[in-house]
């Protein structure tokens, strides 16, 4: 079923399609039946929390009329990577716990078909969504400053307000276990209701061609999820998951070491972060 619905959905993405009669509106019923299917029993799955605000997998390209060819490709492979991340976190079977840090932060990973192993991060940080998402999505080309696993983020064009090609470069690990990687990605933004997304997938891009000296990795689909915690909607549990490949030859065992250490890292530097930014804002509010 979940096939067929992209299929649905990219057909009303075409103009000539969309003023089918009929067709946008099958389009959006099957959508809402599949993620039914996907939600599955239980008040507190947080998909079920998006369902009722809009759906998130609804084909939604905002201001679609000055887009051409290449543009609306980009926009679609964004929304295909946010889709599927949805439906592989929504799955809570068959997930394996990697490691879990005295703080409660949690690496969990699974085996996909056809996509391999992919790792998620559960944490709760003691930040609002909205302030979080400012700093991944407003501040993205500034993790560098913060990230000692990133050396730049660059974005290379924006379509839109949800869509963006960055250009991403990786720190060597230490020990020069994996030297340094670059990504080209395109990224899906989005909000609905008090829930923020920031998906993403490799993509190529002619601003950015593969760097000499430097070995061409692959991810996705990767995707963060920030939702306010019940307890406490001044908190939020953050959910990252990160499917890479890191090409190259490295063993299996150190690329998931590697892989589970970088996420539980970055958790606590960005915790650090934002620990920094308010700090900043009381010293200028006195």
């Amino acid at each position: 079923m979940l096939p067929a619905t992209f299929k649905l959905c990219a057909g009303i993405s075409y103009r000539h399609m969309r003023n089918m009669t009929g067709l946008r509106k099958n389009a959006m019923v099957a959508i809402h039946h599949e993620l039914n299917r996907l939600a599955g029993p239980g008040p507190c799955n947080w998909i079920s929390q998006v369902r009722r605000r809009s759906s998130l997998l609804s084909s939604r390209i905002e201001e679609e009329e000055g887009y051409n060819e290449e543009e609306m490709s980009y926009v679609k492979q964004g929304e295909d990577a946010l889709k599927k991340a949805i439906n592989i976190l929504s799955e809570q079977d068959g997930w394996n716990v990697e490691t879990v840090s005295a703080n409660g932060d949690k690496v969990l990973s699974k085996v996909l078909p056809d996509i391999g192993k992919v790792f998620k991060l559960e944490v709760v940080l003691e930040q609002h969504p909205d302030n979080l998402y400012e700093e991944l999505v407003g501040n993205m080309e500034q993790m560098g400053e913060w990230n000692p696993n990133v050396k730049q983020v660059k974005i290379l064009q924006k379509i839109g307000q949800d869509t963006l090609i960055t250009h991403e470069v990786s720190a060597e690990v230490p020990g020069n276990v994996v030297g340094p990687r670059d990504f080209v990605s395109v990224r899906c933004t989005k909000r609905r209701g008090s829930a923020c997304f920031l998906a993403g997938t490799s993509t190529q891009h002619p601003k950015m061609p593969e760097q000499k000296g430097v070995i061409r990795a692959e991810n996705g689909p990767t995707c963060i999820v920030m939702k306010p915690c019940t307890e406490d909607p001044n908190k939020t549990k953050f959910t990252w998951l990160l499917s890479i490949d890191l090409k190259g030859w490295i063993p299996k065992t150190i690329i998931n070491k590697v892989l589970s250490q970088t996420q539980v890292d970055f958790a606590n530097h960005l915790r650090h972060r934002m620990g920094n930014n308010a700090s900043m804002e009381m010293v200028h509010a006195c």
